[in-house]
């Protein structure tokens, strides 16, 4: 019930918005053939922006290690995504949940633009789950 709430305040303070840009970009990098391998990684922040309470953002090799995109391709693609959108994307990230942090009724927003810098900064391979099934993940790999 607290992350419904918290994924509604974030909607309606710029949530939307960045949503929206996200969902925009997921289309045009569909459509644009140079860019349709950023598609499914622009797909994942838009999830993650639209909901980003009671989500977290885990590699494709913890969820199915046999199909692992991090393989040459996948850091080329990622390489680069930081050198022309990821480092600028991450910066904006940062300084907008900063300015969002300045303010009491603002933590809940800033803080989940905090969670799109990690994702923003190498988004291919990367996908936005429950955050119970995170941990599932997360225990999986550390008991192995």
């Amino acid at each position: 019930m607290l992350n419904f709430i918290l994924n509604l305040w974030n909607f309606f303070f710029g949530g939307f918005a960045i949503s929206l840009g996200w969902l925009i970009t997921t289309f045009l990098s569909a459509i644009l053939i140079v860019t349709l391998p950023y598609t499914r990684s622009c797909w994942e922040i838009f999830k993650l922006s639209l909901v980003p309470f009671g989500h977290d953002i885990v590699h494709v090799s913890q969820i199915e290690p046999q199909h692992s995109v991090m393989n040459g391709l996948g850091t080329v693609l990622n390489l680069v995504w930081f050198i022309l959108f990821g480092w600028w994307l991450a910066i904006a990230h940062i300084i907008v949940g900063v300015m969002q942090c300045l303010t009491i009724i603002g933590i809940p927003t800033g803080i989940m633009h905090f969670k799109l810098v990690r994702i923003s900064l190498f988004p291919v391979g990367q996908r936005v789950v429950e955050k119970d099934y995170a941990n599932y993940l997360n225990q999986r790999k550390f008991f192995k």
